[in-house]
């Protein structure tokens, strides 16, 4: 895997040894990183990478001008990872690694009083929860007022519903081979520094 674009672009990430992942391919990566693109400044946003794995999306983000990334994953194997991926990048103090069950982990963020303008969803294919973590995003007040989600899952996975409807509109959505790519953005609250281009 490598770094697509920005500052960082060319560089190597490891994945998470030993242990059984999904990271998300460079086609699939291009192709979120361009939907986002054609509507968001990533420049100075902070980004909320759940089910992180290598870290690659939240990276990404990063390379691209995301000022912050929080990276979420119940793995310290997939934690230990991240950690080093942003120390060979020299990203070390843009990042802050959450290692803890993804609901605790959010529980644990709001307690903290944070907000991200950009999220995103990896739930694994086995036990993809993506509609209740969209509900826990509103619920718990994660979002700031134009916030964007993108949430990546089996083809073949009913799409998500629930109370987070109320708050966020699906804009986009896109098969790549065995995922579909959806993005979802926050159009109501106040204004955040995450605007659409």
């Amino acid at each position: 895997m490598r770094v697509i674009a920005g500052e960082n672009r060319g560089h190597r990430l490891k994945a998470p040894p030993g242990i059984v992942t999904r990271p998300t391919t460079a086609r699939v990566r291009h192709s979120i990183f361009s939907r986002l693109g054609s509507r968001l400044d990533l420049e100075g946003l902070a980004v909320l990478d759940l089910f992180a794995g290598s870290g690659s999306l939240g990276i990404e983000a990063l390379s691209r001008g995301a000022a912050h990334a929080t990276f979420v994953d119940s793995s310290p194997v997939s934690a230990a990872t991240i950690r080093r991926n942003l120390g060979e990048l020299g990203l070390a103090a843009r990042g802050t690694i959450v290692a803890a069950e993804v609901r605790r982990a959010m529980a644990e963020l709001a307690a903290r009083g944070e907000r991200f303008d950009l999220v995103f969803i990896d739930a694994p294919y086995r036990d993809d929860f993506t509609a209740e973590v969209l509900d826990r995003l509103v619920d718990l007040k994660l979002l700031t007022g134009q916030a964007w989600v993108v949430a990546e899952q089996y083809h073949r996975a009913p799409p998500p519903s629930g109370r987070f409807g109320d708050d966020l509109t699906r804009v986009s959505v896109a098969k790549l081979g065995d995922h579909r790519i959806a993005l979802y953005r926050r159009a109501n609250g106040p204004e955040s520094h995450g605007e659409p281009r």
